[in-house]
């Protein structure tokens, strides 16, 4: 049984007002531990820890000292790797053979990457002639924006967190973080990494709660927040986006996507449905950038839906820990519901389900989990709720097209541009396409294949602003110019 505390100002302190709240496995359903639910005066007592030691220890430290202790956090998550990835798949469910490859080492990554980025970022400089002809010169200056609330999802928890509290240090700033209730485990643990690194205490915080008259709302309203970033659903996004107005504070919002799949008859099949699958439903399908909406040349359609039941079909459920394991449950049995509600909602639209559909039967010792199958349709109208709507679970449509124009119309027909993923051998139509694409962000014949210099986010009701390299420096920093009289 593990105790979830808060971690605020160097230590671990419990709720006052004596709140906590359940956390699961969603394997099976069984009890995890209690989580401490923040109320106003933890979130209080953790911003202005942070409000201290940007003024104290951590605004003393030069850029070069503190991205030296970043390296040591990076490399003290790999020493205790086993302990994040058990965390982390106890929390989530998903496999260990997936979270030991992706979300454990990009975890510690994101904070090398982004100190590396600004260690090697140059400053601007222009010399202005004036009237005496001695000149003047102005110098671009970074300074930090100041407490940043971090407020992270539950699907890839270790990562999406350091992805933002990475580059934030590195540019100077203190964070408090509240990470999903559905998911405490390595941010929690991480307090006890950024302890033993040496990291002055109050630069990291942790508040653990929920979103509206929680943690979530106490964060996100308190007028010594400077900025928020936030990662999940949009409609949090917007909650979020109107704390920030008063105040002015800046926000960077990266939410939903119904992203689509483009699988030309040029393609290499193989590959295509690969990738496919693996956009589908890798994470169980609940992955931001996970392909929900496929569109397949009509010469190939009958081909790549038989190939792709065929891959669905030897997906193997099990326990994470199991080496064989390729797909693990839902989050909870709250998304469970949700994502169910879809199921069944896909038939009455008039859905022809292709395979899954349903719930697993997982044997005695997994049933209490929340696990559901993964899932194929046909036969949907353009305007279906099912294609219309976010659903993040094991679960994608797939429909014939017949021209590029028509695909391209029908791939931008949606509220949201996340992502968008090609597949064809011809180099001048991908280019073509892609750019045509309402996305933040498009793969051509890959899937989830990052560079973490790049720009990453959304366009439309899939988030504002853009996260990655030297982009992120824009929102995690504030730029000023110097000019000098010569």
């Amino acid at each position: 049984m593990k105790e979830f505390k808060h971690f605020i100002n160097g230590e671990y302190v419990s709720s006052a007002n004596g709140k906590t709240f359940e956390n699961r496995c969603p394997v099976d359903g069984s009890l995890i531990g209690q989580v401490h639910e923040a109320g106003r005066d933890e979130v209080d007592a953790a911003v202005r820890a942070a409000r201290a030691a940007l003024k104290g220890p951590w605004g003393k430290l030069s850029q070069a000292q503190r991205i030296e202790l970043l390296n040591k956090v990076a490399d003290r998550i790999n020493e205790r790797f086993d302990e994040f990835l058990e965390a982390e798949c106890r929390d989530t469910g998903k496999p260990y053979k997936i979270a030991s490859h992706i979300d454990i080492p990009r975890g510690a990554a994101n904070f090398k990457a982004f100190s590396e980025t600004l260690a090697n970022h140059p400053t601007e400089g222009f010399r202005l002639d004036t009237p005496d002809g001695k000149g003047a010169l102005n110098v671009g200056h970074r300074t930090p924006k100041g407490v940043v609330a971090v407020i992270s999802p539950w699907n890839l928890p270790l990562l999406l967190m350091t992805w933002k509290v990475g580059p934030a240090l590195a540019c100077g700033n203190t964070v408090v973080v509240k990470p999903s209730e559905e998911t405490p485990a390595t941010t929690t643990l991480l307090g006890e990494v950024m302890n033993e690194c040496g990291v002055p205490a109050g630069v990291f915080n942790v508040v653990h709660g929920f979103g509206p008259d929680s943690a979530g709302e106490f964060l996100t309203s308190h007028p010594q927040v400077d900025a928020i970033t936030f990662t999940g659903e949009t409609r949090t996004g917007e909650a979020i986006m109107k704390a920030a107005a008063v105040g002015l504070r800046n926000i960077s919002l990266e939410c939903g996507g119904k992203n689509p799949g483009i699988v030309f008859a040029d393609c290499d099949l193989e590959k295509a449905v690969e990738g496919t699958m693996r956009s589908a439903f890798v994470n169980c399908g609940q992955v931001c950038l996970g392909t929900e909406r496929v569109y397949v040349e009509r010469p190939i359609y009958e081909a790549f839906l038989a190939r792709m039941k065929e891959e669905v079909a030897k997906l193997k459920l099990g326990r994470p820990e199991d080496a064989e394991t390729s797909f693990g449950p839902l989050v909870s049995h709250e998304h469970r519901d949700k994502v169910l509600s879809y199921y069944r909602l896909a038939v009455k639209e008039g859905a022809t389900v292709e395979i899954g559909g349903g719930v697993p039967d997982m044997g005695a010792a997994l049933n209490d989990g929340a696990w559901v199958e993964p899932t194929i349709w046909t036969g949907l109208a353009d305007d279906a709720r099912v294609i219309r709507e976010e659903i993040f679970g094991p679960c994608c449509h797939i429909r014939p097209f017949d021209s590029e124009d028509e695909v391209v119309e029908l791939a931008n027909d949606t509220d949201y541009g996340l992502a968008a993923a090609i597949w064809t051998e011809n180099s001048a139509r991908a280019v073509r396409v892609a750019e045509q694409m309402e996305a933040g962000i498009v793969w051509v014949n890959s899937w989830f294949l990052r560079d973490l210099r790049t720009a990453f986010g959304g366009a439309k009701q899939s988030g504002i602003g853009r996260e990655g390299g030297v982009h992120g420096l824009e929102f995690y920093t504030e730029l000023k110019n110097i000019c000098i009289k010569l």
